[in-house]
């Protein structure tokens, strides 16, 4: 096969590139320039697709005796991932970058671009697995390394993007055997640390750096029942589960840390209160996509049993869930919900994130949470 490798600069890509090379495939090497301002991404170890580890990918391309591009998708990251970032933050929600950049860019804009010039399929360095069911239909699964799994930020690939996704390191057991490996092969990126944070946000101050974005004001602090505790800078640089940062001068009457339960942008308002009111047993979901062909209830409007992640390496939760045939409270249009379940409490959920559902190892799909139903406290007590 024609294979498109997307290298990061980072050690997973690199091996990902060579084992496949080792399989037989004609493999070209592709580096994504994100941002054409250096500054605005982060750099060394804690990067991601900066001027460093193009400089990487491009000796390991080298190593390897293949082809190395590099492709300019700044204006498709600023519009597609940066201004949603922003745009989302605005609304009061808490967004995942990393996996809009995959739905948006890594696995639709590259892919799209790859396919047009005739490559097959695009490898990458994620750790996931691509299975084909019975019925000849692919489906996404978790990796052998559940350590390292990345199921969760791939969970927005639609069927058809993953039938020309290939992940060399599907099997691989452990991290350390890439980095060893990446040693026997002579690539420099065998000791690199890994990416960690938002890479565009230098240095790591989201809230410094949304506030230079988003126009703030101040407004209140209130507890759940609705009273005042103190004010903020702006309602938007906060999100649900927050504990730090808040300055409120009075304590609590138990003594105990308060935590951002809700935020209402509109009202420029933050709702704090202790930490067992942000135990939630359900959530709602918009913006569904599944991974794959969609399992028979979704389609019958049935209730089936599933596991629930909310975050990259947080722990699943057993759930039901169901679809919802539901009316937008705000444009009054029609809409598809994804209701979940849980079978027990979930703590610090926030609009804005991602929940993916799981199957066994199977990635079933995946929906931005819309609201999260509290256990113990009814947001209808604040007005």
């Amino acid at each position: 096969m024609k294979v498109l490798a997307a290298m990061s600069g980072g050690v997973d890509s690199a091996v990902a590139a060579a084992r496949a090379v080792e399989a037989g495939h004609d493999v070209v090497g592709v580096h994504l320039a994100l941002s054409r301002m250096p500054g605005t991404l982060r750099t060394g170890s804690r990067g991601c697709c900066t001027i460093e580890d193009s400089r990487d990918a491009w000796r390991a391309c080298d190593i390897l005796g293949i082809p190395y591009y590099v492709w300019d998708f700044s204006e498709r990251f600023k519009e597609d991932v940066v201004d949603d970032f922003v745009a989302e933050y605005a609304a009061g929600r808490t967004p995942n970058p990393c996996m809009r950049c995959n739905e948006r860019i890594k696995f639709a804009a590259l892919l799209e671009k790859a396919l047009a010039l005739g490559f097959d399929a695009v490898c990458t360095g994620h750790y996931a697995k691509v299975l084909t069911n019975a019925d000849g239909n692919p489906e996404l699964h978790r990796a052998a390394d559940w350590a390292k799994d990345q199921s969760y930020v791939l969970g927005v690939l639609t069927e058809e993007q993953l039938r020309h996704c290939m992940f060399p390191l599907a099997e691989t057991p452990s991290k350390a055997e890439v980095r060893a490996e990446a040693e026997r092969r002579g690539l420099s990126v065998a000791n690199k640390p890994d990416s960690h944070d938002i890479c565009f946000i230098p240095d790591g101050d989201t809230r410094g750096w949304l506030e230079e974005r988003i126009e703030m004001s101040e407004g209140d602090i209130v507890d759940e029942t609705g009273a005042k505790l103190g004010t903020h800078p702006g309602a938007n640089a906060y999100t649900v589960g927050q504990r730090r940062g808040l300055k409120l001068g009075t304590p609590a009457s138990d003594g105990k840390p308060r935590f951002v339960l809700e935020i209402r942008p509109k009202e420029n308002k933050v709702i704090v209160g202790p930490e067992q009111l942000l135990n939630i047993d359900q959530m709602r979901g918009i913006k569904i996509s599944w991974a794959g062909r969609p399992i028979a209830e979704i389609g019958n409007r049935s209730t089936f049993d599933c596991m629930v992640q909310v975050r990259a390496h947080g722990d699943p939760v057993a759930a039901t869930g169901w679809m919802e045939d539901t009316t937008d409270s705000e444009t009054g249009t029609a809409r598809e919900e994804l209701v979940v379940r849980l079978t027990e409490p979930m703590r610090g959920v926030a609009p804005g994130q991602s929940m993916v559902l799981y199957q066994g190892t199977r990635v079933l799909g995946q929906a931005t949470i819309d609201s999260a139903r509290s256990l113990e406290w009814n947001p209808a007590a604040v007005s």
